[in-house]
């Protein structure tokens, strides 16, 4: 039997299949420093949990229509107008099964075989392996640490080709933290209009920004960018809403509308219960939100410094989003109790298994030369990471010559 080419093409998550060697080490009874989860390690503001009860009270546990509750919509296009300036119909949005879903379908609606689509390296994890299920073709653009890992406008224009359909922008950025500016954006804009390329714009760290640093959403920078744009974000990170599966999406009616018509067999609808607790999560204070993002800025500074202490290893600040990238590659060809680092997947594999410190290789983020660290996890596991990470560092070993 011969089974899908495309579906055979596609890798597995590394970064949940090191959450998965994780929790294995930490069952069998090891106690393991969990630096690679993308998951805040708060808990769901109170507000939401309360009207989810109430929900179930309710017996709001029915379908709902296939794109969502137009209650759910309607704090989402306030959501847009209040914090963006953005204004959509309702007809405009897509309430999913969390921001990835909304990529997802996204990618489905727009591309055709072979339709290439560029994305910024490093990338979130997810972004190749979703163009290639769609029959898209990823094409990598190199940022690096020079630019802030950021895109660089002379690169880009040299990655647009007669096939090029799309452009994937996330900003507060995963793994990088890179924060894009205004003036950033309204560059990447004009050549998107006159390339006449789509953006993809995932925004689900957008609360989650430091210093002065402001979140600029790239639709909002004229109506011919918006036009030409599928704003993605989502309850996930900035509600410690991970495991609730509540995503939005906002574009042209016409792109949302085979987003939905395609949900609408994949998946019915989305979770009833998460729509409504949803709808209070965005009507309501964000208080919660404000202390987390002060408590991860702590741990940042915290992470920061103390990474660019220990020797042969370095970082440059994260101004979004709750992870590091480490650039390790000056112990690339070392070894560590006879056991030989040649690139990312095996310094944290090694990492884990003897340190019993998660970490993700950036060789998941097309970045073979850093390790990503998530601080979304306690100062003191913070703390007592590092120390580990410090001398498993010290402990690496080169040949002589």
């Amino acid at each position: 039997m011969k089974y899908s080419e495309i579906g055979k093409k596609i890798e597995a998550s590394p970064t949940l299949a090191i959450s998965a060697r994780a929790k294995q080490l930490k069952e069998a009874g090891h106690d393991v420093i969990g630096l690679g989860a993308g998951e805040p390690d708060f808990d769901t503001p109170e507000h939401i949990g309360k009207a989810a009860k109430e929900a179930i009270d309710m017996g709001y546990t029915d379908y709902t229509p296939a794109s969502g509750t137009d209650e759910l919509k309607k704090a989402v296009q306030n959501k847009f107008k209040r914090d963006n300036g953005l204004s959509y119909d309702l007809n405009q949005i897509i309430i999913s099964n969390g921001a990835k879903h909304c990529l997802y379908n996204a990618f489905q609606a727009v591309l055709n075989e072979g339709d290439e689509v560029i994305i910024p390296r490093p990338y979130w994890v997810s972004y190749p392996e979703m163009v290639k299920m769609a029959g898209g073709v990823p094409v990598f653009v190199e940022t690096g640490e020079k630019n802030n890992y950021k895109l660089n406008i002379d690169d880009l224009l040299s990655s647009i080709s007669q096939d090029t359909k799309a452009l994937i922008i996330n900003s507060p950025n995963n793994p990088t933290g890179c924060v894009y500016t205004g003036e950033e954006l309204k560059n990447i804009a004009s050549t998107a209009v006159e390339g006449n390329l789509l953006v993809i714009s995932d925004e689900i760290y957008e609360e989650i920004i430091y210093e002065d640093r402001e979140h600029v959403s790239i639709a909002s920078l004229g109506e011919d960018i918006k036009k030409q744009t599928v704003v993605i974000n989502g309850m996930s990170k900035a509600y410690s809403m991970t495991g609730w599966r509540i995503g939005f999406a906002a574009g042209p009616e016409e792109i949302i509308k085979i987003m939905s018509n395609m949900q609408s067999h994949a998946t019915s609808n989305p979770n009833s219960i998460a729509q409504y607790a949803s709808r209070a999560g965005l009507e309501g204070s964000k208080e919660s939100v404000y202390r987390m993002v002060a408590a991860f800025k702590k741990r940042r500074d915290y992470i920061f410094e103390k990474i660019n202490e220990i020797p042969q290893i370095s970082c440059i600040k994260p101004y979004g989003a709750f992870y590091i990238m480490v650039n390790v590659e000056n112990l690339y060809g070392s070894s560590y109790r006879n056991q030989k680092i040649t690139g990312s997947m095996p310094f944290a594999d090694i990492l884990l298994e003897t340190e019993k410190v998660a970490a993700v290789p950036g060789k998941a983020f097309g970045q073979d030369k850093f390790i990503r660290l998530s601080y979304a996890t306690s100062l003191e596991n913070i703390r007592e990471g590092l120390q580990r990470l410090r001398e498993f560092v010290l402990k690496c070993k080169r040949k002589p010559g």
